[in-house]
């Protein structure tokens, strides 16, 4: 084979091997900004902990924030979005030290927050996730109106938390299928 012949051949496995890297990359760059995963070895370490699914505590990172720390028109703070009440509440439940509200931006901090609080709501609610997750996004007592621990998606008769739960729930199977090795899965 001549010379020239080999160097199409190299170019063109060159020109192949960028194309397949830049393909993977720009699959990377999308599956980032669709389904975001950041802390995944915080979210690792409190889903093991609390003996809760890792993709699901990403799940709902991901339909609270994002993964972007921010405060709600409510005051709800960080990745989880948790509340000054719910965080009094779940101080209070855990035993918890005191600490300033900022403290809420603290990524550690709320998904550490964020799992107990899930934690304590699905045992509220007899490990039925979809009462936890809809307790989580509308309120324990809007929950306990729609049927408690015998909840299902269709019962939830706020339009919002209903949508929260189905997405959630969706997100859930996608980081499971995306993020296995990353959240240990």
């Amino acid at each position: 084979m001549s010379r020239g012949r080999w160097l199409v051949i190299g170019a063109v496995l060159a020109t192949a091997t960028v194309l397949v890297v830049i393909e993977l990359n720009l699959d990377d760059a999308i599956r980032e900004v669709t389904l975001p995963l950041r802390h995944d070895d915080i979210i690792r370490q409190q889903a093991d902990r609390f003996d809760l699914d890792p993709a699901l505590i990403a799940a709902i990172i991901n339909q609270e924030s994002g993964f972007r720390d921010q405060t709600s028109h409510a005051g709800a703070r960080g990745l989880m979005q948790i509340t000054p009440d719910t965080a009094d509440t779940i101080e209070r439940l855990s035993g918890g030290e005191t600490f300033v509200y900022d403290d809420l931006a603290n990524p550690d901090l709320n998904i550490r927050y964020g799992t107990f609080y899930f934690r304590h709501l699905l045992d509220r609610f007899g490990g039925n996730e979809v009462a936890a997750l809809a307790a989580y996004n509308g309120g324990p007592e809007n929950v306990e109106t729609w049927g408690g621990s015998e909840l299902e998606v269709d019962d939830i008769e706020f339009p919002e938390t209903r949508a929260y739960v189905e997405d959630v729930l969706a997100d859930r199977d996608a980081y499971r299928d995306n993020y296995a090795d990353d959240l240990g899965l």
